[in-house]
């Protein structure tokens, strides 16, 4: 059984591999997604966590935010792709398709540009993100009971969403 033991691929970003999960702290997972290095600030990238498209966006300040790359109001996930900017205090990213505004601390929209949303309210989903030696973590919420995949015949050492655990077998 071989184990992981090299630095999180940065390769999560822009959707070309699969993030690494470092571990867990409280009732959250923390997944490795890219360097802070490899976010130009004020610039959005993609990445997926847990199965699900994440724009993650860093600020002049070095602050890093994440919310869903799912645009609600046109259906296509290009938030990655958005223009970075603020309303007073709050940071933004306004949709590259229609120019819907919204906040990236809370998801809310902020400017609708008279469209509705093909499915709920509009507002989008937020991911915490933390910084740690240089690795840019997003956090998802863990499971009561956990499913790992590696019960599931022909699964080895990989969780939902293609996230790798480190230290876990990987590979048959």
């Amino acid at each position: 059984m071989s184990t992981q033991t090299t630095s999180p691929a940065p390769a999560a970003v822009g959707g070309a591999g699969p993030a690494t999960i470092l571990g867990t702290s409280g009732r959250t997972a923390w997944t490795a997604v890219c360097h802070l290095a490899d976010l130009v600030p004020e610039r959005g990238a993609a990445a997926l966590v847990d199965g699900e498209q994440v724009a993650v966006v860093r600020l002049v300040d070095d602050t890093v935010l994440a919310v869903q790359n799912l645009d609600p109001f046109c259906g296509a996930h290009v938030l990655s792709r958005g223009i970075v900017g603020s309303r007073g205090d709050a940071p933004t990213l306004a949709s590259p398709m229609y120019k819907q505004v919204f906040d990236l601390r809370t998801g809310a929209c902020l400017d609708r540009v008279g469209r509705e949303p093909l499915t709920g309210d509009g507002t989008l989903r937020t991911w915490p993100v933390r910084t740690d030696g240089g690795l840019v973590l997003v956090g998802t919420p863990l499971l009561s009971s956990p499913r790992r995949d590696d019960d599931v015949p022909g699964v080895s050492g990989r969780h939902a969403g293609g996230s790798r655990h480190l230290g876990e077998g990987v590979g048959g």
